[in-house]
């Protein structure tokens, strides 16, 4: 859960939305899921989804993870594997469990 003030999806007005809903679709299918051992902590329902954080910035939101999904495009010399390790490398040297 993030500890700034974030506008939870109930509350999230048409821009909110839209903005979201067009950044969702274009990571890879596979981060449409929540992760099992995180719904408590990370559920999307109780904004702890790392998007969430960006919430009172739509702006920012849509075109901050926009270029992180297309960073993470299957055109590109980089596989998956090697997107995860280094997104794990990063979060363990970060102290983050995302």
């Amino acid at each position: 859960m993030t500890w700034i003030k974030t506008v939870p999806p109930s509350e999230a007005d048409e821009k909110l939305r839209e903005l979201a809903r067009k950044t969702r679709g274009i990571y890879p299918p596979e981060y449409a899921g929540e992760v099992e051992s995180l719904k408590v902590l990370a559920s999307r329902a109780a904004g702890g989804g790392i998007t969430d954080s960006h919430t009172l910035l739509p702006e920012t939101l849509y075109h901050a993870f926009s270029t992180l999904g297309t960073l993470l495009s299957p055109d590109l010399p980089l596989n998956r594997k090697q997107h995860e390790m280094i997104a794990t490398t990063v979060s363990v040297i970060n102290h983050c469990f995302y």
